[in-house]
């Protein structure tokens, strides 16, 4: 298992894992200035941003022995813009930067999401136990949301959408609901501008049933 923390709030056996160090370390800015220095002189003639990727070797006070630090040199128009993560990961490190450091953002999003967009965030009751079942109803409907993003909006435009997008987009909608002895029937406008997303989507779970 691979984990990620913040190396100032983190005692030396996190050092175990991977971790993330304060940008504004002097000992870090230092042992990098070669890389950030490469960066800031290469944006100056570019006038574009620049990304440079680095390691060193490095033991803070607590530390049991020297680590590998990854130093990501990024220099923008309008400054610097370094990242240090100390990590035991072998691999080269653009690599170990954005392909696994940079995935926790990603993972960040899709608990965010469940938070904003399935309201996770509902927990206002002053037992546990209540809290706890909003969360698990949450959780419940994130599991087929997920899967229509994954199955039925494979391909179209709605493939990398938010929950509330999806939820705005096709499931908020207005219908005509007719209904007889046999069978039940949802009229949506003609003049919905998702229509044909909707029927492919529809078509792709019925296949799957």
């Amino acid at each position: 298992m691979t984990g990620t923390a913040n190396t100032a709030a983190s005692p030396p056996s996190l050092c175990r894992m991977e971790n993330n160090i304060d940008k504004k370390s002097l000992w870090a800015k230092d042992l990098a200035k070669p890389y950030t220095d490469e960066a800031a002189q290469t944006c100056a003639q570019t006038k574009q941003t620049q990304r440079i990727f680095g390691e060193f070797q490095y033991a803070a006070g607590t530390w049991d022995k020297q680590r590998r630090v990854i130093v990501k040199a990024e220099h923008m128009v309008k400054g610097e813009n370094p990242r240090f993560i100390a990590t035991n990961l072998a691999g080269d490190s653009k690599h170990l930067y954005e392909a696994i450091y940079c995935a926790r953002g990603e993972m960040k999003n899709r608990i965010k999401e469940q938070q904003l967009g399935l309201f996770a965030d509902r927990t206002s009751c002053h037992e546990f136990l209540p809290n706890q079942f909003r969360v698990m109803l949450s959780a419940a409907a994130y599991v087929p949301m997920d899967h229509i993003r994954r199955v039925a909006l494979r391909g179209t435009e709605l493939e990398k959408a938010q929950v509330t997008t999806i939820l705005l987009k096709l499931f908020k909608i207005g219908a005509r609901v007719t209904w007889s002895v046999r069978r039940i029937v949802l009229q949506l406008s003609s003049g919905w501008p998702w229509h044909a997303v909707f029927r492919q989507a529809a078509a792709r779970l019925m296949a799957a049933v």
